[in-house]
């Protein structure tokens, strides 16, 4: 695998705030998809609604290519780092997957958030990214409202604790490989059906622990939810393409403001005050980091 000490190629000027809105709105559509996919794993097998949600993903995608006459998007340049960042996404998926299964939700959730303050270090060590005390602050800020949001309980203090926060690192791990790929040359498309083809092979391979034969709704669904995933897993690329990973990381936070505004448009669920005072923090966290990179960036046009 190439070396990632190396900084990316810095990304054209004005872009970083083209950057969050990218990965804003890959969050927005992965909590519609998170919606679905909580439904399909109350009757299906995790490992079953991962390998089919996957596969689907990518005859969707290669379609997708074809009908556009777009198929050279498809040709992988490096292999290498491609299998690399396809290993890291199955292992965090299924970490995560792994963990609400194990412990309560909102513990799971509170601590796979651990997930951007990897990233902003791991930006930093593996890819040279310039991180002050301001940037550090306010993802520390963002993660405090999200523990305000979920209120974990004293059970997360344990050993099973463990399995979430890897998820997170292999999250982490997975964004800086796109950074990497991504100012590397490499087409979205090409990293999107790699990783992804291996997300389904993984989730084939519990196919001997006993699936279960779908009904016409879900097979609907699961066309529905592989669309979505594709779709939010483009948005991150490009958000990583043009933006640092300290930098978009922290957005991913927004997550649970959608999945607040999710739930009480569709089930009616009116949010605590903890839900509105740690929304307002990751908000004003959010708020802060853009507020500085566009400071930053008239700085750079100024100079």
């Amino acid at each position: 695998m190439p070396s990632l000490d190396t900084p990316p190629v810095p990304a054209p000027a004005g872009t970083p705030a083209r950057a969050i809105l990218l990965m804003i709105a890959a969050m927005a559509v992965l909590t519609v998809n998170d919606a679905i996919a909580k439904w399909l794993t109350e009757r299906l097998p995790v490992g079953q609604v991962i390998g089919v949600r996957a596969a689907i993903m990518v005859a969707l995608a290669i379609a997708w290519a074809a009908a556009r006459g777009r198929l050279s998007d498809l040709r992988v340049r490096r292999w290498s780092p491609n299998l690399v960042r396809g290993g890291l996404m199955a292992a965090s998926t299924f970490l995560f997957v792994t963990s609400l299964a194990l412990m309560p939700i909102a513990d799971a959730i509170a601590l796979s958030f651990a997930g951007p303050i990897f990233g902003t270090a791991l930006g930093a060590l593996m890819l040279g990214e310039r991180v002050g005390w301001r940037r550090w602050t306010a993802v520390a800020v963002g993660f405090a409202g999200v523990l305000v949001m979920v209120q974990p309980t004293p059970e997360m203090i344990r050993l099973v604790a463990l399995i979430p926060l890897a998820a997170a690192l292999f999250g982490a791990l997975r964004d800086v490989a796109t950074r990497r790929l991504g100012t590397d040359g490499e087409s979205t498309l090409a990293i999107l059906v790699v990783s992804t083809a291996m997300v389904a092979v993984a989730g084939f391979c519990t196919l001997p622990f006993g699936w279960l034969a779908p009904s016409w709704t879900e097979i609907g669904l699961f066309v529905v939810t592989a669309a979505l995933v594709g779709v939010a897993q483009a948005l991150m690329i490009e958000a990583l393409r043009f933006g640092e990973v300290g930098l978009v990381g922290p957005f991913k936070y927004t997550s649970l403001v959608w999945a607040v505004l999710l739930g009480a448009a569709v089930w009616g669920d009116v949010p605590g005050p903890s839900i509105w005072i740690g929304s307002a923090i990751v908000t004003a966290s959010g708020l802060y980091i853009w507020r500085r990179e566009a400071i930053a960036a008239r700085s750079r046009r100024t100079a």
